[in-house]
């Protein structure tokens, strides 16, 4: 049919988010995402803009997957926030151990090379980053600990996360960062244990 694209404008994505995921937004070049998705340049700048387009449209991709499967981790473990911490943990290092995917995590190495792209898409990167906090602090929202002490939770859950990723792209065993994870439910847990006390003898 006249005018109908001839491919799988979700499985091109795929491929070429997999493609920023294992290179880098730097070291993505066209010829490799051409390659990866099948396409031509002509297609893939019809398809998706240009390369910079196409790195946006792949952070969305990757965190409307992983994004969701995180949502869910959380959310299984109302009125828990520790237990919801440690699934969160638990979904990170099921992707981060998945062998059909690339290490580490796209967003995580994305901030680290934040320097190699636009202002449009490291803005994107770092609100993505501020979705995934929010996602934690609203998993914390049960404890009685005050409101200061929860935002400081989110964001070092946040930080332990993008940690791991960075550890396994450095082929830190899986054992070695579920022991981090361990450690950090445990800070967790300790942290909100002595905030606890503190919010309540307020009221």
């Amino acid at each position: 049919m006249a005018g109908r694209k001839q491919f799988d404008v979700e499985a091109a994505l795929d491929q070429a988010m997999r493609v920023f995921w294992q290179r880098g937004y730097a070291d993505a070049s066209l010829d490799a995402l051409a390659s990866a998705t099948g396409l031509g340049r002509g297609s893939l700048y019809g398809a998706f803009g240009n390369k910079d387009a196409l790195f946006r449209q792949s952070l969305d991709r990757y965190s409307s997957i992983y994004g969701a499967r995180f949502e869910q981790a959380l959310a299984a473990h109302a009125g828990e926030p520790v237990r919801a911490v440690e699934a969160f943990f638990d979904a990170v290092l099921t992707r981060i151990a998945d062998p059909s995917v690339p290490t580490g995590c796209l967003i995580a190495q994305s901030a680290a090379q934040s320097e190699t792209i636009n202002d449009e898409n490291r803005a994107r990167v770092r609100g993505l980053l501020d979705v995934q906090r929010e996602r934690v602090r609203a998993a914390l929202a049960w404890s009685p600990a005050d409101a200061r002490t929860l935002d400081e939770i989110a964001t070092y859950v946040v930080a332990v996360n993008q940690s791991l990723a960075v550890l396994s792209r450095a082929g830190t065993p899986d054992a070695e960062l579920r022991s981090v994870a361990r450690l950090a439910c445990t800070t967790v847990a300790d942290t909100l244990d002595r905030a606890a006390p503190q919010d309540a003898a307020r009221g």
